[in-house]
């Protein structure tokens, strides 16, 4: 069973399978203004090729108008640039996307 954890403080996502991390990607993160929400959602969707600033990927959370997406400014991942999504590079989210399915559960931390 797949689960992931963004670490803010880390700024980084970390995939785990069966409660122990197999992979992790730098990501960019919420500015101050518009952080990314601390809590625990679920992947709802999933829409390949979504346009604009949304790169390669998008996967929809359980909390409203936020998601983890790839970018159209791969310059931007490691650093607090966002509305409160978390940003992957293309290549990282697209690999993420065909690991985990719909339903998987996403924690958001502090560190």
């Amino acid at each position: 069973m797949y689960s992931i954890i963004v670490s803010l403080q880390q700024r980084q996502l970390h995939l785990l399978q069966d409660s122990k991390v197999i992979r992790s990607y730098p990501v960019g993160l919420g500015k101050i203004l518009t952080a990314t929400p601390l809590g625990v959602y679920t992947i709802i969707n999933k829409a390949p090729n979504p346009g604009g600033p949304f790169g390669a990927m998008w996967m929809g959370l359980s909390r409203p108008h936020y998601g983890i997406h790839g970018t159209n400014a791969p310059w931007s991942i490691g650093h607090l640039v966002s509305h409160g999504c978390i940003r992957m590079y293309n290549n990282d989210v697209l690999q993420l996307a065909a690991i985990v399915p719909i339903g998987t559960q996403v924690t958001i931390r502090a560190k």
